[in-house]
């Protein structure tokens, strides 16, 4: 039993470092292409993307963390079944339901580190991305200027445009402004600008050498002014206090204020460390093979019992946010249907195994 359980768990330890590490991969390059692209239409600030990064990772990893149990456990014991020592084992005298207190043993440190995240990190994780967000947002028209991005003021009555930045000094060339005053469009254009604070703490963008144009679309009336420096007041947005949202909000506030969609949040938080260890003990007998059939067959079905588990929780977690379940019977309802189809699982196996040797 000691070589046994000692090969499990070095095996599952291999695999899941492996999947962990293709899964983390491809979480981190989908969202870093997804705020890449947020940056370059100018959606974003460039300097936030690393930090919005890391609170985004930190977010996915209990999900991540239960896939690669699963998989582990699923592809351990495949391969035993397909390498026929699942035979050797069961002509050992062990029973299939030996297998669970390997599986006990590797789940339940991971078990606990997705605890400990989807109830304490992720919801941190969560609020520090909402602040940064907001805190970005409460910067300066200027601050916000990206070069070749046309962008738009806080009030939304001017678009800003900059070819380039000179360096370091923050002086800008070839500036576009477009603006709407006392119901006529103005539209200024420069080689350079510059910033400039006033005694009053205003900060101001300086154009020099440029001309102004000034008139209503669809008409051929317009005003054409030359400037030698043309000074547009920065306004600074103030921080949006708005609600925040319940996967921001701590484990503990959630306890506090237990509306629906406070406690929609914790079945969540809850749902996902249940949620892995009903998984992990699933994979024991969806890992089933005949090595004379198809090696694919198991592996659909237990990818579906995976997508369907976790679309019921998501499933469960809407109905009390709507308050069509109450939580009392939503945080747990999913999971012990699992918990019997897990029984049930065991229970085909093993009677099939029976009566494969009666019959021999």
């Amino acid at each position: 039993m000691a070589i046994f359980r000692r090969s499990l768990l070095r095996e599952f330890g291999n695999l899941a470092v492996a999947v962990f590490a293709t899964l983390f991969a491809i979480t981190l390059t989908t969202q870093l292409i997804r705020y890449l692209g947020q940056a370059a239409s100018g959606k974003l600030l460039s300097e936030a993307v690393l930090a919005l990064l890391g609170f985004s990772a930190l977010n996915y990893l209990p999900v991540l963390l239960s896939l690669t149990l699963f998989i582990s456990v699923l592809m351990t014991i495949s391969r035993s079944y397909r390498d026929s020592e699942m035979v050797i084992w069961f002509s050992a005298g062990l029973p299939l339901t030996a297998w669970v207190r390997p599986v006990l043993i590797f789940a339940a440190p991971l078990v606990f580190v997705i605890a400990l995240l989807s109830l304490f990190l992720a919801p941190w994780a969560n609020k520090q991305s909402e602040e940064y967000r907001r805190q970005l947002d409460s910067r300066d028209e200027l601050s916000r200027i990206a070069p070749g991005v046309f962008r738009e003021s806080a009030n939304a009555e001017r678009v800003f445009f900059v070819e380039g930045v000179a360096g370091d000094s923050g002086k800008v060339q070839n500036v576009f402004v477009a603006s709407m005053q006392h119901g006529r469009l103005g539209v200024m254009v420069s080689r350079r600008g510059f910033t400039e604070a006033a005694a009053n703490g205003d900060r101001f963008i300086v154009l020099a050498d440029g001309r102004r144009y000034e008139g209503n679309p669809g008409e051929a009336e317009y005003r054409v002014m030359e400037f030698k420096r043309y000074a547009v007041r920065i306004e600074t947005r103030e921080a949006q206090s708005g609600q925040i949202p319940a996967r921001a909000l701590s484990t503990q506030t959630l306890l506090e204020e237990p509306h629906q969609g406070n406690l929609a949040e914790l079945l969540w938080r809850i749902g996902l460390p249940l949620g892995a260890l009903n998984l992990a003990l699933l994979a024991i007998p969806l890992a089933f093979v005949n090595p004379r059939a198809s090696r694919s067959t198991n592996l659909v079905f237990a990818l579906l019992t995976y997508m369907v588990y976790s679309n019921l929780i998501s499933v469960s977690q809407a109905w009390v946010s709507q308050g069509r379940i109450s939580f009392h019977i939503g945080w747990w309802v999913v999971h012990v249907a699992m918990l019997l189809l897990l029984l049930a699982l065991f229970y085909r196996r093993m009677s099939i195994r029976s009566a494969f040797r009666r019959a021999h």
